[in-house]
């Protein structure tokens, strides 16, 4: 099992300023790192640690923040049978220096990432929404974005295509309680009150009165 506090140590060592903290949470290592060194942060982790495989790129959005996004790097290493993960922070207007040159996997990765969150990665190739449509609008796992989204498309027997038109409400907003039912409801349900009139409601023999 590899120490993860000895690390933690090495890596802060390893990359100077451009680790701005460290964490072990949960049996893995997260390292805060500058955006702008994200490059050599990874080439680093890669070379110097034996963490060769990008397992994901995602993100998450704080709206409060003035960076609100996190970009989240996860990275693995066969050899030492262990798990890193990568935390920078930027905004919807600064971009990201793309990681395709150290991982070549990277490429769908931040096409995702700037699909769902809209953040932008410098350098990419080939940035262009990967799980949306070509006339979306907007980044749906923005917490912004509203649940409805802005458009919705159907078949239209006119055009014997699909068609994009704006959202259309038929009804107004409802939200329904779909309690699990182990947890039940916090409300009495109409029938429920006569449960307490019924005879030997607390006997629990159906002979006795």
């Amino acid at each position: 099992m590899i120490d993860l506090t000895a690390l933690a140590a090495e890596v802060s060592a390893a990359l100077g300023g451009a680790a701005t903290g460290t964490k072990i949470a949960f049996g893995e290592l997260t390292v805060s790192a500058r955006a702008a060194e994200i490059v050599r942060v990874l080439t680093v982790l890669r070379d110097n640690f034996a963490f060769k495989t990008l397992v994901d790129i995602c993100g998450a959005d704080y709206p409060a923040r003035e960076k609100r996004f996190d970009i989240v790097y996860h990275l693995l290493s066969l050899t030492k049978n262990a798990r890193i993960r990568v935390k920078i922070e930027t905004d919807e207007a600064t971009p990201v220096p793309t990681a395709i040159g150290v991982f070549a996997g990277a490429q769908w990765f931040e096409r995702e990432a700037w699909d769902m969150y809209g953040v932008k990665f410098e350098g990419h190739p080939d940035l262009r929404r990967l799980l949306t449509d070509y006339g979306f609008e907007g980044h749906p796992l923005r917490k912004d974005f509203p649940v409805t989204g802005f458009v919705e498309l159907r078949y239209d027997d006119d055009l014997k295509r699909v068609a994009y038109q704006p959202v259309q409400l038929v009804q107004e907003f409802r939200e329904f309680d779909f309690l699990s039912p182990w947890e039940g409801a916090p409300h009495v349900l109409p029938g429920d009150e006569k449960a307490a009139l019924a005879p030997n409601a607390t006997s629990g023999d159906p002979g006795k009165k």
